[in-house]
């Protein structure tokens, strides 16, 4: 089968040669192959406005990204056979960072497969679409992983923003003989020795935040014994599960979601520590702990993206910087402040200043000790600035 010829613009293939995956809809020349030619999904053969070969892709003409490279070889385009390569290299590397199967297998443009996420929880994988390139290959990438790690159960949990933008339907649960079945409720998950459940079915991501499972790890070395921890935007517990099993004395979660806070006792008895819950928005608990009288030795602070688009960057800046203005007087002195943000759109820089800006404001004095970003199994690709989006800056706080 010939696969059909997408051709840009003169000058447009720079940014596609310098190892970015993104082809824009005003990079394409639509007068020689009009967009509007090609099913969402369909695999194409980009080319130069020279006539040379780019890279084999799938196309969208519904959206701002018209099309992902998929492979740079000519004679490998995106099929069966070239999944089960890419998923086989990707398992090579997270098999090497960890003892047990529980991590993210796949991680889109830094494994070489755009729009696709796998997350393995043992003999259970969720995988998420994000485009409708990977949603015309359900098949064939149920039938790689299949194949390469012979998983027992493969749910889809595409109920992200992104597929919106893509203009494909949300749905969760499990495809077999053309029907949708319902998800599993939840997931088991066990890291750095720990066991956990998450909900599935109704929770976030694919269940389980595994970006943060490096800087979980690191926070074990910057806890003094005895520790007063507060994990403010919980969820299901796992900082503040790991913190009491690496010697904290108490623990508080602070979380708006009652279905998060009840996995956080299930995973707190599990493991059998005891944690206090706070159901709230994250500021107002702040100020009400505050006006207690609260003191911690270790504040994390992890919450959601606030600056989801770029427009939305100076507002989600006042409101990390108001999070951590929050936070700060709860910390003893000596203290740890751990200090988060998954929003792509909101820098190194501005998170750094944020915290300073905080800092400031409270008669703090903060010291960055360490920036984590996300876990190693979450690689970045250095063409693709937007595979690089999780902060977390690791600070002892002292008075002025």
């Amino acid at each position: 089968m010939t696969i059909p010829v997408l051709k840009l613009k003169r000058g447009e293939d720079r940014r596609l040669r310098a190892g970015h995956l993104w082809i824009f809809s005003n990079e394409v020349d639509t007068a020689a192959t009009p967009l509007t030619q090609f099913e969402p999904g369909a695999a194409v053969q980009v080319f130069s406005d020279r006539e040379q070969f780019l890279g084999h892709a799938y196309v969208n003409p519904r959206t701002l990204i018209a099309a992902r490279i998929v492979g740079r070889d000519p004679a490998y385009p995106l099929d069966a056979s070239l999944l089960v390569h890419r998923l086989r290299v990707a398992l090579a590397l997270r098999e090497k960072l960890h003892q047990e199967p529980y991590y993210r297998l796949v991680y889109g443009e830094s494994d070489g497969l755009p729009g696709l996420v796998l997350d393995r929880y043992g003999d259970l994988i969720v995988a998420q679409s994000g485009t409708a390139g990977i949603d015309r290959l359900r098949a064939e990438v149920e039938a790689a992983v299949e194949k390469v790690i012979h998983a027992k159960i493969f749910v889809w949990k595409n109920d992200s923003g992104a597929r919106e933008l893509e203009g494909l339907e949300k749905h969760v649960g499990i495809y077999a003989n053309g029907e949708w079945t319902a998800a599993p409720a939840e997931v088991a998950i066990r890291e750095q020795g720990v066991g956990f459940v998450a909900p599935l079915a109704d929770g976030q991501k694919t269940g389980w935040f595994y970006d943060q499972t490096a800087n979980r790890e690191r926070l074990r070395r910057y806890l003094p014994a005895g520790a007063r921890v507060l994990d403010v935007c919980s969820y299901v517990g796992a900082w503040a599960v790991t913190a009491l099993k690496g010697g904290a004395a108490s623990a508080t979660c602070v979380d708006s979601s009652q279905t998060a806070l009840d996995y956080v006792a299930r995973n707190a008895a599990a493991n059998s520590v005891s944690i206090e819950t706070i159901k709230d928005d994250a500021f107002d608990a702040l100020k009400a702990l505050q006006e207690s009288g609260a003191r911690f030795d270790v504040v994390i602070l992890d919450p959601p993206a606030f600056a989801k688009r770029k427009k939305d960057a100076p507002q989600a800046q006042a409101a990390y910087r108001k999070l951590n203005q929050l936070a700060l007087p709860l910390i003893e002195r000596d203290g740890l402040l751990v200090s988060c943000s998954c929003s792509y759109h909101m820098g190194v820089d501005e998170l750094l200043s944020a915290i300073q800006g905080a800092a400031r404001h409270s008669s703090r004095f903060v010291q960055v000790l360490e920036q984590g970003g996300q876990s190693p199994d979450h690689p970045v690709h250095p063409a693709i600035p937007e595979t690089r989006y999780l902060k977390a800056f690791f600070c002892r706080v002292t008075r002025e």
